[in-house]
């Protein structure tokens, strides 16, 4: 399987089913830093990027916000001093895609440039 950050997002308008336990544990290997939470029993993708100040967190908000559109798929954000919330999910399906997994991937590339 190619890395999850290397993959392109595919449309879902919750006709797709979402990832199965077997698929949630094989992504999941592949982004170890991330949490999988559970919030209005919807099952979540979550991680918390530490920066050295608000202007950093706000640059990496933005940039997780452009790669986000140009993927059309669209994380939470919460930015703070010094840090940004960043939690995936697929809105259509209430719950986990491989979708969530490309893009949690992508974000930590991305952080990685800081």
């Amino acid at each position: 399987m190619a890395e999850l950050s290397e993959q392109k997002c595919v449309p879902c308008t919750g006709s797709l089913p979402p990832a199965t336990e077997k698929e949630i544990n094989t992504y999941k290997a592949q982004i170890p830093d991330w949490e999988i939470i559970t919030e209005n029993g919807e099952l979540h993708l979550q991680r918390v990027y530490k920066f050295p100040d608000f202007k950093t967190a706000l640059a990496f908000t933005n940039l997780v916000g452009e790669v986000a559109e140009e993927e059309g798929h669209h994380p939470a954000l919460l930015t703070e001093w010094g840090k940004v919330t960043v939690t995936w999910w697929t809105h259509a399906l209430n719950g986990l895609h491989h979708n969530d997994f490309i893009m949690a991937a992508k974000s930590d590339r991305l952080a990685n440039s800081f």
